[in-house]
């Protein structure tokens, strides 16, 4: 393993969500830059290996914070996730200091509106640049008109949505992001008094409801690759073209 190309992490709390979602925090050593919506490459050493198991996970978590945030599904026939359920609070990992990806916000656009759809853990990037942009509003680093976004969340059960479900909510008060929690399985939460159904279901409701259009936003959907493929053909039907569609796709191993 080259040293240069990694930093060491060391583990500073999980929550769980459920038997497999939980999200690990991370301290690194150093401070690494990233661009809000990015992913890091995230590494345990295993014996035998000479390099880290290595995996790529967005952040979640802010520039300006200290820890990175990983929000993970858990994948029993997995290599690393099943090691990372394994790991205590100061056990340690590595992080490639390079934190990439194309996956962050498009002011290149120059459109005003950002439609971000969500399957449980592709939610991440669209709360890193939440965050962020939380941040810079409250030290006063932004100038003009503060972007909108739309966020629509989708699980099956509403324990699948994490603490994101109170922390975007809450920051829906601030009047520039709209969020929109849907779960699938309704019938088995009787008190959830939420949208139902899955993200490419409700997402072209939610933007018709928002003005969210093809004329000023951007669209964005990170996730499961089904829900991606619905909600491209939905946007697309609905005006959108490829330049202000962006997609992440998360593949289960």
């Amino acid at each position: 393993m080259d040293p240069e190309k990694y930093c060491r992490v060391h583990l500073a709390e999980r929550i769980d969500f459920t038997d497999d979602l939980a999200v690990f925090r991370f301290r690194p050593d150093e401070a690494l830059p990233f661009t809000p919506g990015q992913y890091a490459t995230l590494g345990l050493d295993v014996e035998g290996r000479e390099r880290p198991l290595l995996r790529p996970y967005s952040v979640a978590s802010a520039p300006h914070e200290d820890v990175l945030d990983f929000f993970v599904e858990r994948l029993e026939d997995g290599s690393l996730t099943p090691r990372l359920w394994d790991l205590e609070p100061g056990d340690t990992g590595w992080v490639r200091r390079r934190i990439v990806g194309l996956f962050t916000l498009d002011r290149e656009s120059g459109r005003p509106r950002h439609l971000m759809g969500a399957t449980v853990t592709g939610v991440a990037p669209f709360v890193s640049i939440a965050r962020a942009h939380q941040h810079a509003l409250s030290n006063g680093d932004h100038s003009g008109e503060p972007p909108r976004m739309l966020v629509v969340h989708g699980a099956s059960h509403p324990r699948e949505l994490g603490f994101y479900h109170e922390e975007l909510a809450t920051l829906e008060r601030e009047g520039w992001l709209r969020y929109v929690p849907t779960i699938s399985r309704p019938w088995e939460h009787p008190d959830w008094d939420g949208e139902t159904g899955r993200v490419g279901d409700v997402l072209r409701k939610h933007a018709d409801a928002e003005d969210f259009t093809a004329r000023n936003a951007v669209a964005y959907a990170c996730g499961h690759p089904g829900m991606i493929e619905n909600a491209h053909a939905i946007l697309e039907r609905a005006g959108f073209d490829e330049e202000h569609l962006h997609e992440e796709k998360y593949f289960r191993a």
